[in-house]
């Protein structure tokens, strides 16, 4: 039987309830959201003269889920249109709807007989063959479905997301005994092919695998923080990027969670182990007290931390003051900070005799040694372990991956030096000869699994560029890039340089790569695997140039960085570009001009240059302007003029979209362009749209004339920008950059209508930015944005 998703419900609406309903509309799929009917009117529903009777008061649960979307940061919509495929409805009134449901996902309170109670009525009005799910953070999968009909039972399983659901990538899923396998594999596919999550297959154990030793880790942490009488700042100085994790650390991660939510999954674990795990997910009476006052974190305003002015205190569990905030300074931690990535910094500190280095051993030996132990009981491998920890907690390596990187038998040594029990498979390793959990053999990683190494099985989507590197793909490198053969006839520019800013080093890169592609392959792509795609043009070369009155260099490098873009548009062989993340200013102007854009879902694209004082210079002005030119419909009379104000409002505020759709309502994306909700299968998805080009007999676009507002556009452009600066909204600079930047989009002293060929629109907008460039003020953005990260407004 082959499965379907084309409408879903989800019975419950909460935060996560709603953020789970979101997600679906974000990737397109119509949406009921049930939940509970009010059993009291609210003084305004009483005002209006309602009844408990009214639809309105009925839905009133779910319909104040859906307003709380618009407000809650991070977004849960990719855009707010997506709010239309979300139908509020409730428990009572709408069963019935669920006979034309594909998936039902179970979101009500974590309590097993309301679960049971819900999943009886489900069964009552869903249609056979529908899937059935249950979002619970640890409450038996098994137990739910208890009593429930065979059909039922074959098609129910936990489907764990983690919250935020549309950002966070784990999405853990539980199969019962009676899961039907091909319900499983389906939801597994659709999982990630659909959903754009990380999955992971658990068993039915208490709180799964991330939520099992994520708190374990976290209560840990607090464990040896009371014992070795240490500071919450200072156990979360040394918990955080340090290591690999996030910069929350450990206990600003317990602020966002919430307290409340924190110690409930505790407790879930600690009422259903025994032994030594049992008494470390006993939650310590400091974080009992703070929960009986209500210091939740976030939520609460307070918690481990609390924000007084401008000043982060950090809570002191003995007295119950905040305190000034400490962190550790030693010298193993400073030394420790010098050494290449993460591998390097927690090696570096974890084998020293400084205190922070005992600490940190002191928090991960255990971590590790637990989730060996548990390894059967709650994943099949190791990868699985790895895989939720780093998706579910943002962990750059696994508990697994971890201990490779500090050295197994070394690490092993240690632990029993100090009386840690190692779980016996993992000593049997070292005894055979095996001093590592994964190795590579060709480029093709494996894991160790009952005495051999097994392939890391992949989803084919997946493209790796570090393991193709290992393989001798890359054509050709410099500081800046690489060329590398991704294979079938396609070639990919990867930017590799410090925030993947564009220097020259990427701009040589770039014209050898389509050099190369239009002698021996079909096409290029531009991608990589960063952090973030492209943060723009490396603004130290300029800042520097410009302060020693180099304007000639200046000039060479912007002339070098439009020719280049010239290349990408009328290449003789189709460049696709790939952004993700951060695609900011020349970044994303090295993706305008492409054939193709296929961005993922978490593209936040803007042309962001007047943050810094300038104006685009690559060209990007003109691309933005043609490109929302060409999402006119065809055949349809539009004004030119709207046009321009469009494309000069973007710019000129810097406008940055939340998403790839945002991105396409403000013309970064047009509708020939692709979205990947699957970030790992962001250049897999590239590689196809270059081989379909390829297959569709690709020519390269014709050069056209380009018809601008001139002289009276400008006028028009400059008229709300006066009206900002009289009301104080700008100042005297940004209004001089306004009218550089108006001036452009105008295409200068023309009359309104005249068609003009780009390199003329080039010229224009490398005159701008070279007459900006020079001026004290926006040397002094740039030098800010340098040294604070952020904009100055002079």
């Amino acid at each position: 039987m082959s499965f379907r998703i084309r409408k879903a419900a989800v019975l419950g609406s909460g935060v996560m309830g709603s953020g789970i309903a979101a997600h679906l509309a974000n990737v397109g799929i119509p949406t009921l959201l049930l939940d509970i009917v009010p059993k009291e009117l609210t003084e305004k529903e009483k005002s209006k003269g309602l009844t408990l009777e009214d639809r309105e008061v009925r839905n009133r649960n779910t319909q104040e889920a859906l307003k709380k979307l618009f407000k809650q940061k991070p977004a849960p919509l990719t855009s707010k249109k997506n709010i239309n495929l979300i139908t509020a409805g409730n428990l009572e009134d709408d069963l019935d709807q669920l006979k034309d449901v594909d998936w039902i996902i179970e979101v009500v309170v974590e309590n097993l007989e309301v679960k049971k109670k819900v999943f009886e009525q489900i069964d009552q009005y869903r249609k056979d063959g529908s899937i059935i799910s249950s979002n619970t953070s640890g409450i038996s999968v098994e137990a739910m479905s208890e009593g429930r009909s065979e059909d039922f039972q074959k098609h129910f399983l936990g489907t764990h997301f983690f919250n935020p659901p549309r950002y966070l990538k784990l999405l853990e899923v539980i199969p019962t005994k009676k899961t039907d396998p091909k319900v499983l594999e389906f939801i597994k596919t659709f999982g990630e092919d659909v959903l754009g999550k990380g999955v992971v297959v658990a068993k039915d154990t208490p709180n799964f695998i991330a939520n099992r030793i994520g708190t374990y880790g976290l209560l840990i942490a607090v464990r040896e923080m009371l014992k070795g009488g240490y500071s919450i700042g200072e156990v979360d100085s040394i918990t955080g990027t340090l290591i690999g994790r996030p910069k929350s650390a450990t206990f600003r991660t317990l602020d966002v969670v919430g307290l409340d939510t924190f110690i409930h999954v505790a407790n879930n674990v600690y009422e259903l182990v025994e032994g030594e795990e049992k008494k470390v997910f006993e939650v310590p009476d400091f974080m009992k007290r703070m929960h009986e006052k209500g210091w939740l974190g976030s939520k609460s305003g307070q918690g481990f931390y609390v924000k007084k002015g401008k000043e982060i205190l950090e809570l002191n569990p003995e007295t119950f003051e905040y305190e000034p905030r400490k962190k550790f300074k030693t010298p193993g931690l400073e030394m420790a900070k010098q050494e290449q990535g993460t591998k390097g910094k927690m090696k570096a500190l974890m084998y020293s005799d400084d205190p922070a280095g005992k600490l940190l051993w002191s928090i991960t030996a255990p971590v590790l040694t637990i989730s060996a132990e548990l390894l059967g009981e709650i994943a099949d491998d190791i990868v699985a372990i790895d895989q939720a920890m780093k998706w579910g907690f943002g962990w750059e390596l696994g508990p697994f991956e971890t201990w490779d990187a500090i050295g197994v038998e070394k690490s092993v040594a240690k632990m029993e030096q100090e009386g840690i029990e190692v779980p016996g498979w993992v000593k049997s390793m070292i005894e055979n000869g095996h001093s590592s959990f994964y190795k590579e053999n060709e480029g093709i990683e494996h894991y160790y699994s009952n005495g051999e190494y097994k392939e890391v099985t992949k989803n084919p989507k997946v493209i790796d560029l570090k393991l193709l590197k290992k393989q001798g793909k890359v054509l050709k490198k410099n500081s800046g890039a690489s060329v590398i053969d991704v294979g079938d006839g396609v070639l990919l520019l990867e930017f590799h340089s410090k925030n993947n800013a564009i220097g020259f080093d990427i701009i040589q890169m770039l014209n050898y790569a389509i050099e190369e592609t239009e002698k021996n392959y079909k096409g290029l792509i531009i991608g990589n695997q960063g952090k973030n795609f492209c943060v723009g043009a490396n603004i130290a070369l300029i800042l520097m140039a410009a302060q020693d009155d180099d304007i000639f260099e200046v000039d060479m490098v912007v002339r070098q960085f439009q020719q280049a873009m010239m290349k990408i548009k009328y290449s003789e062989k189709p460049v696709v570009a790939a952004p993700f993340g951060m695609t900011l200013g020349g970044g994303s102007e090295v993706c305008l001009p492409a054939d193709h854009i296929q961005a993922s879902m978490e593209t936040y694209m803007g042309l962001v240059e007047t943050g810094v004082g300038l104006i685009p210079g690559g060209g990007g002005n003109k691309e933005l302007y043609i490109k929302t030119l060409k999402s006119m419909a065809d055949g349809v009379e539009f004004d030119l003029q709207q046009v321009a104000n469009k494309v000069f409002e973007t710019i000129a505020m810097a406008k940055v979209s939340t998403s790839a759709e945002e991105a396409a309502e403000n013309n970064f994306l047009n509708h020939a362009d692709g979205i990947s909700i699957n970030g790992d299968h962001l250049i897999f998805d590239a590689k196809q749209a270059v081989l379909a080009l390829h297959e569709q007999g690709y020519k390269p676009p014709v050069r056209e004339k380009i018809p601008v507002t001139g002289e009276t556009g400008y006028a028009t452009l400059l008229l709300g920008a006066e009206a900002m600066k009289l009301s104080g909204y700008i100042s005297e600079h940004d209004m001089k950059i306004a009218k550089k930047l108006a001036y452009v989009i105008a295409g200068g002293k023309v009359p309104y209508g005249t068609t003009v060929d780009e390199q003329y629109l080039l010229d224009l907008e490398r005159e701008a930015f070279l007459s900006l460039v020079a001026e004290p003020k926006s040397q002094q953005r740039m030098q800010h944005m340098l040294v604070k990260g952020k904009p100055l407004r002079n």
